[in-house]
């Protein structure tokens, strides 16, 4: 396993309302949080690969639908990947200096905590291609759907 990364499955509470679950325990994670995001994601979309230099690490969530998760090392080449949500609940703990990306494999709602708060003036948002040789093959598509961003061609 990728050195840092955590798998922490996440305990759902159901009754005949719906369900409960705590995504996060800043406790149990090596930082704490700073800032939540939530994302919304048509199936065929990948978001990522991104990595940040200075040492922003995300806790990775799927709430609703199914998204695949994928983290490379960007030094050893060692990858991780794992289909999470609806099915698998998982919260997946990725230090930042790895790239880290998500497909969205159904119509997702996708939550991701951040150690660092987002600075637009001075961003750390760093790319490595999505079809990048050594996790092109870890994706369901040949033809996502992406930002302008993530479009870059490896």
């Amino acid at each position: 396993m990728i050195d840092g990364l955590l798998r922490l499955p996440l305990t759902r509470f159901e009754d005949e309302r719906g369900w409960f679950c705590e995504l996060r325990r800043d406790s149990a994670l090596p930082k704490p949080m700073r800032q939540t995001n939530l994302s919304f994601s048509r199936a065929g979309v990948i978001r990522g690969l991104h990595y940040h230099e200075r040492g922003q690490d995300d806790l990775f969530a799927c709430v609703r639908g199914t998204a695949r998760v994928v983290v490379l090392d960007r030094e050893s080449g060692e990858t991780f990947t794992e289909d999470i949500g609806d099915e698998n609940p998982v919260a997946i703990y990725i230090p930042g200096v790895n790239a880290h990306g998500f497909e969205a494999l159904t119509d997702i709602l996708f939550c991701y905590h951040v150690t660092v708060e987002y600075d637009s003036a001075d961003p750390d948002e760093h790319t490595v291609a999505w079809n990048d040789p050594r996790v092109a093959h870890l994706w369901s598509s040949e033809t996502p759907i992406l930002s302008a961003r993530d479009a870059v061609e490896s």
